[in-house]
């Protein structure tokens, strides 16, 4: 008889991978599944790290369970991957990047999982560490029975899932050796298309993805351009296994919001020298033109569709003058509806700055109180809203009741860009919040008034009384005044009695 066929192969496809190849290989010795069910193929691509050796050593400690193949070197985690698919004999294959390892029974619930579901694709939560980035919206709760069609799943196209071997020689999925990065994306989503059901299992930590020290991980090392070039070979190979509609835009949405919009972030694409930014603005506007459909462009944010408008237009100077911005940009009211300010807001297409849900935050970022004074008897208070075209804003003294809440009023309404309202000091005792009210697309918004340097407390004679007007900041730092009886005595004819009789 022959020996029996594993349940699962792991290939680890390995490049100077040291000393992380080392706690990889530990973690696969110590999987519950056991050595009779599984086998490690392990593919030495050209390492000079001592990752060679080091896989020598560990096939020796375990002879028959570990399969090591050196081979010169290739450029890419692909070739090394298409080479353990060869020789890898189990029911099952998973992947595991040499920097990588797993928690102790990765494996076994894997295989069960798969087992008991007829999975032909199963993926087992990844986190990252060592500021490793892993997008967790896959794996907010297990799914037995998913699609490359359902959203999140097309943020999870790396190799790190359990595939059943039936479907990957059905279909002869391999790795594409033309690309040195992202390989694993075109092979994963194919098995994902072709799959007759996919699982999730996100009740336990499977997979450990490590960011190395130094930031040597092949995507973080490989140059924009060469990441662009790989974006590109991805939208191809996409466009080819996926018909047009609906689901390429959903599968495409990934890469556009992610492999792309990475390139305009102002941590990327500042740094550039001016030839790349042209450059990727220039591969940008092809992949736009040929791919960026009406209903894909409605899914993405408002600020992804912005800055690929601008780089597709090769806007690069207004783009850099976007990414530098520190400050929240205006908020402009035109046709009732709110658009932010932001750079070539006046010609790009509404879609770009268009903004919908709470504007509460963004327009309270942009109050600033720029002058504050007791004239007379009134509290004249001047500022800037951040507000821009049809808006108007009133600002009122609103009285506290008993439940802090500020009670409902406002007085005559003011141009939102710039504000000056004069607010009648009130003769009554209380506590009264400082409050700016504004309408826009028919929602009110009532906010607190920043506190600035307070004033100096005013005496004001009303009638036969004085008056404690005192200005203050709550626990939020949002303007208060509050008004009381001015307990020090009076002066006049009351006091003079009053010195008489002491007189006596």
């Amino acid at each position: 008889m022959g020996l029996a066929r594993p349940d699962v192969s792991v290939i680890v496809a390995v490049y100077n991978t040291m000393p992380y190849l080392r706690e990889c290989l530990s973690s696969l010795a110590g999987q519950s599944i056991g050595a009779g069910r599984m086998e490690i193929v392990a593919v030495d691509d050209g390492s000079t790290d001592g990752s060679a050796e080091e896989l020598d050593r560990f096939a020796e400690r375990h002879p028959g369970a570990v399969r090591v193949v050196h081979q010169a070197n290739s450029g890419g985690p692909a070739a090394p991957s298409n080479l353990g698919l060869e020789l890898a004999t189990g029911r099952y294959v998973y992947f595991v990047g040499a920097d990588d390892h797993l928690a102790d029974e990765a494996l076994e619930r894997l295989v069960a999982a798969a087992d008991a579901y007829g999975s032909d694709v199963v993926l087992g939560k990844m986190i990252g560490v060592n500021g490793r980035h892993i997008p967790q919206q896959i794996y907010a709760a297990s799914r037995t029975d998913t699609h490359l069609f359902e959203w999140p799943m097309p943020l999870a196209l790396s190799n790190a899932k359990l595939f059943r071997r039936e479907l990957i020689d059905a279909h002869r999925l391999r790795f594409p050796e033309h690309m040195p990065l992202y390989s694993d994306q075109p092979f994963t989503m194919a098995a994902l298309f072709h799959a007759r059901r996919v699982s999730v299992l996100a009740d336990y930590t499977f997979y450990y993805a490590v960011g190395r020290d130094d930031g040597s991980n092949i995507t973080k090392s490989a140059t924009p351009l060469e990441q662009l070039r790989a974006t590109e070979h991805i939208f191809e190979f996409a466009a080819g296994l996926i018909p047009p509609g609906q689901d390429r835009d959903l599968v495409l949405r990934r890469h556009f919001s992610w492999e792309l919009a990475r390139h305009l972030r102002p941590d990327n694409f500042l740094g550039y020298d001016r030839l790349t930014q042209e450059q990727v603005c220039r591969t940008i506007a092809r992949l736009a033109e040929a791919y960026l459909t009406d209903n894909l462009r409605a899914q993405l944010t408002r600020l992804h569709r912005y800055r690929l408008t601008l780089a597709a237009r090769g806007e690069i100077d207004t783009l850099c003058q976007a990414l530098k911005a520190t400050e929240p940009p205006p908020v402009l009211v035109r046709d009732g509806l709110p658009y932010t300010c932001l750079p070539g807001h006046e010609y790009l297409p509404g879609d770009c700055t268009l903004l919908s849900g709470d504007l509460t935050r963004r327009i309270a970022d942009g109050l600033r109180v720029t002058s504050m004074r007791w004239r007379g008897q009134v509290l004249e208070l001047a500022g800037e809203t951040g507000l821009r075209g049809e808006a108007t804003v009133s600002v009122r003294l609103a009285p506290l009741s008993d439940e802090n809440k500020p009670v409902t009023g406002r007085p005559d309404s003011q141009p939102a860009s710039a504000f000056r309202f004069e607010l009648p000091l009130p003769f009554r005792p209380g506590r009264y919040a400082v409050r700016l009210s504004t309408e826009i697309a028919g929602v009110p918004y009532d906010f607190g008034v920043p506190a600035v340097d307070l004033l100096p407390r005013l005496r004001v004679r009303r009638g036969l009384r004085k008056w404690l007007m005192r200005t203050k900041a709550n626990s939020r730092g949002h303007l208060m005044l509050t008004v009381a009886r001015d307990p020090k005595p009076r002066a006049g004819v009351l006091g003079r009695l009053m010195g008489r009789s002491g007189a006596r």
